[in-house]
């Protein structure tokens, strides 16, 4: 279903123009990893050998993503079956995707939900590649886990590549839309009793990327991914603890109660999420230096962008009745 009407939010935040808002609703070789530290393994018993072994099991299943694996023959085939599949179990809904420029680069800012199994990327990708044709490029970074994780491959070849300032700067040269998840693990792990927050521990990198190549920025805020498993903390003081920062870029070690495991310490082998009802809404977007002048200031612009995204994750919380249903 398509509605043509400006979002509430949108006009709340100031940004409504009058234009239409699309309405969505359908019924690599492995890198060898640094040594792991030998903490690690006692700490869990299994020995340095073992925790070498477990090591290399990690690394195996982490790919090299590149940009030309995305395959539009491969999205034409397979994008009718998997947003059926992901309207069925996540009643993924998908607002504002005319805010979108309809051509040229453009940076997607996202708020980021879900565990590695990422829900909020699964839905916002199937609703672009539908709405906008699969010939339109679009990709998303992603942290390596995630496109390692079982079940996920297929991302790859729906544009997602592993999150580097390289597959940033190659994306936005070759005018694709570019989404991008400014929190990270840090955000897409926190407690599910914070998960009506965005929090991008103030990074501002892709607030210089924007200006650097001089596109627009469209925030995508989306609800639910927090909801399909129950995220207990980041695991912060653990990761620091096991070095995994040094090993896997990880700064945290999530623990949630998740199926099919129960207890579900770090995320790393996925996980089933929960049919949460899934809504991702695309605002209108943000011209850097037409708003704020020739060099903005990046704290500025930083707290612009998280507030419109705030208020705007605020108006979708109010919508929804209970958790999980939406």
């Amino acid at each position: 279903m398509i509605d043509e009407t400006p979002t509430a939010a949108a006009a709340q935040n100031g940004h409504a123009t009058g234009g239409r808002r699309p309405h969505v609703r359908e019924a690599p070789a492995a890198a060898k990893g640094p040594a792991l530290p030998l903490g690690f393994g006692s700490l869990f018993g299994v020995g340095t050998a073992a925790a070498k072994a477990i090591q290399g099991a990690v690394a195996s299943r982490i790919p090299t993503a590149d940009l030309d694996e995305r395959d539009p023959d491969f999205i034409r085939d397979n994008l009718p079956r998997l947003w059926l599949l992901s309207s069925l179990w996540f009643r993924g809904e998908v607002r504002g995707l005319g805010n979108i420029p309809e051509e040229g680069p453009v940076l997607l800012v996202g708020n980021h939900s879900g565990g590695n199994m990422t829900p909020d990327t699964i839905v916002f990708t199937l609703a672009f590649s539908t709405y906008f044709g699969v010939e339109r490029r679009f990709h998303s970074l992603a942290h390596n886990l995630v496109l390692s994780a079982p079940g996920l491959g297929w991302l790859r070849k729906f544009g997602t590549v592993a999150a580097s300032p390289r597959n940033m700067q190659k994306a936005l040269q070759s005018d694709a839309a570019l989404l991008v998840y400014p929190g990270g693990d840090y955000e897409v792990h926190r407690s599910s009793f914070e998960r009506h927050t965005v929090d991008f521990n103030r990074r501002k990198g892709f607030i210089r990327e924007a200006l650097r190549h001089d596109v627009p920025i469209v925030p995508v805020v989306s609800i639910g991914g927090q909801e399909t498993a129950l995220f207990l903390t980041r695991g912060e003081g653990l990761a620091r603890a096991l070095r995994l920062d040094k090993l896997l870029r990880l700064k945290v070690l999530p623990i949630s109660i998740a199926l099919p495991w129960g207890l579900n310490v770090g995320d790393f082998g996925g996980h089933i999420p929960l049919p949460a009802k899934i809504v991702v809404e695309a605002l209108p977007p943000i011209h850097l230096r037409e708003e704020f002048g020739e060099d903005p200031d990046l704290d500025e612009v930083y707290d612009h962008v998280v507030r419109l995204m705030q208020e705007t994750l605020d108006a979708l919380a109010a919508e929804r009745r209970l958790p999980i249903i939406g």
